[in-house]
């Protein structure tokens, strides 16, 4: 959302809007010119406003968004506004369960380092200009492509990257084959002269494949084309495999390429190193599915195997907590010691029948170092108390779980 704003900012629209609590990205966009408010009621819609555009987090019982309805103002969805835009630029969509964000961003820096002048959605800050918005000069639209929802369904790729396909966002989807569907009609909606980029063979994203009039390239005939990369992990070897095959596809240079990628410095909340604190290393990272805190783990086991590593973990949703206990379990056994805390409900009401103590019950009987904290406070203490031991302690999950690092004295 502050993406777009960003966007509508950047040709000269007036731009205000809410959220539900004060925030850094808030701050920025207040100094950018936009009006910004921290509750969210119907007297935010003045009378110059001449639409309304929302998030699907939000529900029907918005301040805002009644207003609007009463007053018969023109509404989108964050993703049917972002529709209008992809109509009238060439599109290059990133999509996929895990690793859209950096994957984008990643595309991102390999066309600027080609001479290429595209407009950037990116779903985090980028590393280089904190923002996650870039105006372009040329009519190209790089965007990251959300699922939730059958939102992507809104875009017109005329190129399309799939990371991968899974299970997740079950609150919504009604199994993989659901999840299936909706990329199924995404990769449709890519032209005949176009291309769809990603590992044709992973028996979870070749289905989607089926009826595809695009060019298909398989993403793993160029992981070698892959140089030594800053950012850490295998998964974003597998990331950048695909935007090396973007790079091919259109004859872009490909030791420019090379280079962007290997000078690629991640974005904002993507195993993002915050701070060395005493004797930690302290980091901080968006994952909030068990396959993104296995890729987590890994990362930091293959860069730093001495260190034992401590996830401090804000589990996001009641439904992904309650569809994936079992593969929380497994994975968060993983780490040398776990700190849970309570769960991040976003948009979901109060489930009594799924908590972060049940997880560290079950952690515990599998006799991992586990430990529960029922606030921010809690879990800041743990880290200084445990600071003069060499380690990594990542902070995880995609609620407001990163505010802990800066509590630290």
């Amino acid at each position: 959302m502050s993406a777009l704003s960003r966007m509508c900012l950047a040709h000269g629209i007036t731009v205000s809007g809410s959220d539900i609590s004060d925030s850094e990205i808030l701050h920025k966009l207040s100094q950018e010119g936009v009006t910004t408010y921290t509750s969210q009621v119907k007297e935010n819609i003045s009378r110059e406003v001449d639409c309304v555009v929302y998030t699907l987090a939000i529900d029907n019982l918005n301040g805002e968004l009644n207003e609007a309805r009463l007053r018969e103002l023109p509404l989108f969805t964050y993703a049917q506004m972002l529709g209008e835009v992809s109509k009238t630029m060439y599109t290059v969509a990133v999509a996929g369960t895990h690793g859209k964000t950096t994957t984008t961003a990643m595309v991102a820096d390999v066309y600027l380092k080609n001479n290429k002048h595209p407009h950037v959605i990116v779903g985090s800050l980028l590393a280089q200009t904190g923002s996650n918005y870039i105006f372009g000069k040329e009519e190209t639209l790089i965007v990251e492509a959300c699922e939730y929802k059958r939102s992507f369904l809104n875009l017109n790729p005329n190129i399309l990257l799939i990371t991968n396909v899974e299970e997740d966002h079950l609150d919504y989807y009604r199994d993989l084959e659901d999840i299936q569907d909706a990329f199924r009609t995404l990769v449709q909606k890519v032209p005949a002269d176009g291309y769809v980029i990603c590992d044709s063979t992973d028996p979870k994203v070749a289905p989607v494949l089926e009826e595809c009039k695009a060019q298909v390239i398989d993403s793993k005939n160029f992981i070698q084309e892959v140089p030594e990369l800053y950012v850490l992990g295998h998964h974003n070897t597998i990331n950048a495999s695909l935007v090396s095959a973007l790079s091919d596809a259109l004859n872009f240079d490909s030791e420019i390429s090379k280079q962007a990628l290997a000078e690629f410095k991640g974005t904002w909340r993507r195993l993002e190193f915050k701070k060395e604190y005493k004797s930690l290393k302290i980091y901080d990272d968006y994952a909030h599915h068990p396959t993104e805190i296995r890729a987590e783990i890994s990362a930091f086991r293959e860069r730093f195997a001495e260190l034992p590593v401590t996830v401090i973990f804000q589990p996001h949703l009641y439904s992904r907590t309650k569809e994936h206990f079992d593969d929380f379990v497994e994975v968060l056994s993983k780490a040398n010691t776990v700190v849970l805390l309570p769960i991040y409900a976003a948009r979901e009401p109060h489930d009594e029948s799924i908590s972060s103590l049940m997880l560290q019950g079950a952690l515990h009987e599998k006799g991992v170092s586990v430990e529960y904290c029922e606030d921010f406070e809690c879990a800041r203490d743990y880290i200084q108390s445990h600071a003069d031991t060499a380690g990594i302690m990542v902070t995880t999950g995609a609620g407001d779980v990163f505010k802990i690092v800066d509590m630290l004295k």
